[in-house]
């Protein structure tokens, strides 16, 4: 399986530990793995222009990152978007990510998606994963796992486990 892990944190912390864990699992059950730093990329927000759907025939009118994200969308059995909590939400920059695949729609061979959260307090990730629900629901796309760590469980070493864990079970 082809699994596309969208990193949505513009840091190196958290966020990227978990990322690194599902990534090493899912390339232990011969999984072909590929990690993006969206969180550093320049990817703007929707305009709700309907060129994609009109002139751009699935390619969005705006010229940035987002090209390589849909490139990627495309390949994509399975997506992972991970995301540090930012004020009760996902950042900004896999929102971004996650709004602009608009322009093709549904991922076209994507059959599963995960979501990895980290934060540093605990109740506050409610937010980002009704939105992911959502979004995977309405996509058709079925939910492989969500993974939650707050405060001193972000980086723990049976957290990073557990996440391995989860990523090698995929099936």
């Amino acid at each position: 399986m082809v699994i596309k892990i969208l990193n949505g944190s513009p840091r190196k912390e958290n966020t990227a530990a978990m990322c690194e864990a599902f990534a090493e699992g899912a390339k232990e059950a011969g999984h072909d793995v590929e990690i993006l730093h969206v969180g550093k990329m320049k990817i703007a927000g929707c305009l709700g222009c309907e060129y994609c759907h009109g002139k751009g025939e699935g390619t969005c009118i705006q010229q940035d990152d987002m090209t390589q994200v849909i490139a990627t969308y495309k390949d994509a059995d399975m997506v992972v978007y991970a995301s540090p909590i930012y004020y009760f939400g996902m950042t900004a920059q896999i929102m971004a990510a996650m709004q602009r695949v608009y322009c093709i729609g549904k991922p076209p061979k994507a059959k599963k998606a995960a979501l990895l959260i980290s934060s540093g307090s605990p109740g506050t990730t409610n937010g980002a994963i009704a939105t992911y629900k959502d979004m995977i629901g309405y996509l058709g796309i079925e939910d492989a796992g969500i993974c939650c760590l707050a405060g001193a469980e972000n980086k723990a070493d049976d957290k990073m486990a557990a996440i391995k864990d989860m990523a090698k079970n995929l099936s």
